[in-house]
Parts: C-alpha cells; sequence; structure tokens
C-alpha cells in the first residue's frame, strides 16, 4: 500500500519539488474521506466492545478509555506525531518539518496517498494512531488511575508508536524521483499492509506489559452486555473495511482485494472459533463468535493486500486457534489480561506478519516482494525481525513509562475504589447491588 512502505499499487514517478506535478484525483479523495470516516468510528467501537465485556462496576472507566485516546492522540499527532511519524529525515525519526502541521495543506505531498491531499492522508494516519492506545485498555480494566492513563496513551503514542509506525511506513524518494521505503524495517523490507504489527503487535504486547505492571484486580467481575458486545464487534466489523481497505491509498484493485480478503477471514476465524467451542466447551457463545472475528480480521490486517482469497482461509483458520490457546494459556498463568488484548491483538498479529511472510504474491500485488511459498523465503525472515522489533519495542517502552508513572505520581486506583467500583470515579455507575430477597412463608 501507499501508506505501508513499501509498496504501492502504482509505482509513482514524481518530477520536480514533491508534489508539485501531481494532481488530485477526486475519486481517491473521496474514498480516502470515507476510508478515514470509518476508521474514526472504529475507536467508539471499541468502545461499545470493551464496555459490555467489562464487569458492571467498570464499564463506564473502560468506555472513557477508548474515547479519551481520540482526543488525547489527536492532539499528540497534530503537534508533533505525524512529523515524527512521516517526515522524511532518516530510517530511524522524523523531525519538527511538518509540526502542527507546517506544510501539510490541500496539495498532496507527492509521497503518501495517490493524489490526494496531503492533510488528508494525514488525517488517515490519525485514526490509526488514536485506536491503537485505545486497543491496550482492554489489559487493564478496572484498576488503573484516569489521569495517570492519560498521561501513559499520550507518552506512548510519541515515543512508541510514532518510531514504529517511521521504521515500518515511512517513505521517500529516490535520486531518479521514485517513492522507496525510508524506514528501516521497510528497507529490509518487511512488509505490513495496514497495521499488523505497527498497530496490533505493539498495543497486544504493551497491554500485556501493563496487565504484568498494575497486578491483578482484587475482584473479578463477568461479561455483563451481550448486547454491547454485539454492537462493537458490528461496528468494528464494518469499519475495519475502511482501515485495511483504506491503506491501499487509492480507491483501485488492490482496495478491493484488501476488502475482500478482510470479510473473508473474518468470517472463517468465526466460524473456526465456534468450531474450537463445540469441541472443548460443548458451546457456541456470542463472545466466542465475536473474539474469531476479531481475531481473523486482526492476522489479515497485515496481509490483506498482498494475499488470495483463499489464503484468506489459513489466516482465519490459524489466528482462530492461535488466539483462543494464547487466553487458555492466560487462564493457566493467572496473569490478567482482562479482556484478552495480548491473545487477540498481540497473538493474532504475529499470526498475519509471519503468515504475510508466507502467503504475499505479486500475482496479486505487483509491486509486493513474493513470500516463502512462492519462492522467495527471505520474506519470511525479515517478517521475523518485524515481529521480533515490533513486540519488544512496545514492551520494553511500556514498561519504562509505566514504572516511571508507578514511582511517580502512582499507577493504581486506591482499594476502596476498586472494590466500590471504577465508574464510581466518573460520578456515575453502572452497577446496582442485588438487594437481599426476604423468604416468603409457604
Amino acid at each position: 500500500m501507499n501508506k505501508c512502505v513499501n509498496y504501492t499499487s502504482q509505482v509513482q514517478k514524481v518530477s520536480g519539488e514533491l508534489g508539485s506535478d501531481a494532481m488530485i484525483d477526486t475519486g481517491n479523495t473521496a474514498w480516502m474521506l470515507m476510508a478515514s470516516s470509518m476508521v474514526m468510528l472504529m475507536t467508539p467501537g471499541l468502545a461499545f466492545f470493551y464496555g459490555g465485556l467489562s464487569g458492571q462496576k467498570a464499564a463506564i472507566n473502560t468506555m472513557m478509555m477508548c474515547i479519551v485516546s481520540i482526543a488525547v492522540v489527536t492532539v499528540q499527532w497534530v503537534l508533533v506525531g505525524y512529523s515524527f511519524a512521516f517526515y522524511p529525515n532518516n530510517s530511524w525519526f522524523g523531525n519538527f518539518g511538518w509540526a502542527a502541521l507546517r506544510g501539510v495543506g490541500v496539495d498532496p505531498s507527492g509521497v503518501y496517498g495517490v493524489q490526494i491531499p496531503h492533510i488528508l492522508y494525514a488525517t488517515f494516519q490519525n485514526m490509526f494512531a488514536q485506536i491503537t492506545p485505545a486497543i491496550i485498555s482492554g489489559a487493564i480494566v478496572g484498576r488503573m488511575k484516569f489521569s495517570s492513563y492519560i498521561i501513559y496513551i499520550f507518552l506512548w503514542s510519541l515515543l512508541i508508536y510514532n518510531p514504529l509506525a517511521h521504521w515500518v511506513w515511512g517513505l521517500t524518494l529516490d535520486d531518479n524521483w521514485i517513492i522507496v521505503p525510508l524506514g528501516w524495517i521497510g528497507k529490509l523490507p518487511a512488509i505490513d499492509f495496514a497495521g499488523g504489527t505497527v498497530i496490533h503487535i505493539s498495543s497486544g504486547f504493551s497491554g500485556l506489559a501493563a496487565a504484568l505492571i498494575l497486578g491483578k484486580r482484587l475482584e473479578k467481575d463477568n461479561t455483563h452486555n451481550l448486547n454491547m458486545v454485539v454492537v462493537g464487534t458490528a461496528i468494528l466489523y464494518f469499519s475495519w473495511f475502511g482501515f485495511n481497505a483504506g491503506s491501499a491509498g487509492a480507491a483501485n484493485g488492490i482496495a478491493a482485494i484488501a476488502f475482500f480478503n478482510t470479510h473473508l477471514t473474518a468470517c472463517v476465524g468465526m466460524l473456526t472459533w465456534m468450531v474450537i467451542e463445540s469441541i472443548f466447551e460443548k458451546k457456541q457463545s456470542i463472545v466466542g463468535a465475536a473474539s474469531g472475528i476479531v481475531a481473523g480480521l486482526v492476522a489479515i490486517t497485515p496481509a490483506c493486500g498482498y494475499v488470495t482469497p483463499m489464503a484468506s482461509f489459513a489466516f482465519g483458520i490459524v489466528a482462530s486457534i492461535a488466539s483462543y490457546g494464547a487466553i487458555k494459556v492466560k487462564e493457566y498463568l493467572e496473569f490478567d489480561d482482562t479482556l484478552d488484548c495480548f491473545a487477540l491483538h498481540g497473538v493474532s498479529g504475529i499470526v498475519g506478519s509471519l503468515m504475510t511472510g508466507m502467503f504475499a504474491t505479486q500475482t496479486i500485488n505487483p509491486g509486493a516482494p513474493n513470500g516463502a511459498f512462492y519462492g522467495n523465503p527471505m520474506q519470511l525472515v525479515w517478517q521475523i525481525i518485524d515481529v521480533v522489533v515490533a513486540a519488544g519495542f512496545s514492551m520494553i517502552g511500556t514498561t519504562v513509562i509505566l514504572l516511571a508513572l508507578k514511582y511517580t505520581i502512582g499507577i493504581r486506583v486506591e482499594e476502596k475504589d476498586e472494590i466500590i467500583g471504577i465508574d464510581s470515579l466518573h460520578g456515575a455507575t453502572n452497577f446496582k447491588p442485588v438487594e437481599p430477597v426476604p423468604l416468603q412463608e409457604v
């Protein structure tokens, strides 16, 4: 994809100064406006999904952690985030060249996006940046101070997300004015069409680190609203088409294949999870079906513009099996990743990235490298490096940030507030204690 390093569906040549020879394409612009809107809706959708899965005493806090990410990350993105993530400075980090969106206007950038306004590309990327730390909130439900969480996601976006996005998705022009990867991971080349490593592996492993540092909840609470889970899943499913197909950067054939692969993998992921539950738990639950959908969507994200529809079957099957297994390991080890952020995003993200290195094919995307199954085994090696870097960098970064907050302002709510319910700290609660019913004489 255009945004993704590496490979665009059409190789763009630019002559003269950056963007001076490019024209606005109204069809591409209309599609990217729509895709940006769809990706923006993902964060409220995640709020419904997480809010329904959480217990009654933490539902409002859980939804607040998702929603506040929109505002916190957008402010960071405008001030310095977009510039740090995408300015063509060097292979490791951007600079202040586009700080406060200086120079990011209605003309195309000549590098990012196929003949769309530069400000639109920055907007599309903003929506990716804002949902990523919101995903992490699923691992820490019911026990983190809200003020500390706000500081954490600001610092995480600034210090973890921005560099990682630059390493994988940064682009520049070579001496012949051809768009080439700038970030060091993209130069390998490792490929990530729409965020398997930058978004899902980073948030999944950050969630794992956060859950371990915060420790277990004092009291575990059950899923309280299955209707919200279904609504949240539906919003995420719909919006994921903008997430993945929009990552083509244009209204073209690569967007179409990414769209269909996204849908098919979600369907296969859901059916696979239902089969697993039928075998091991003798039931088919709505939470399991939703989990299978999300696992499939996450897994296909790095690959959707590079693989055949038939390959999508394998992505959905393997992602659901791996995520279900990760949940069982979590239960056995008894660490409190409350809403299985690590299993659904971290593990499925790893599955997707590694399988991209196997199934990517130039018959689908001529600009992409072939994977191991198409004669290029080194692509799997580059994907392994990508996974290790994203997981390690995110987990270490989260550990450093949270420990710094823990030993300064603190990160855990007081015990009494956790027992009463963390929602009480927001001035409202869904939790209503059940009054004992006196026994009636017969």
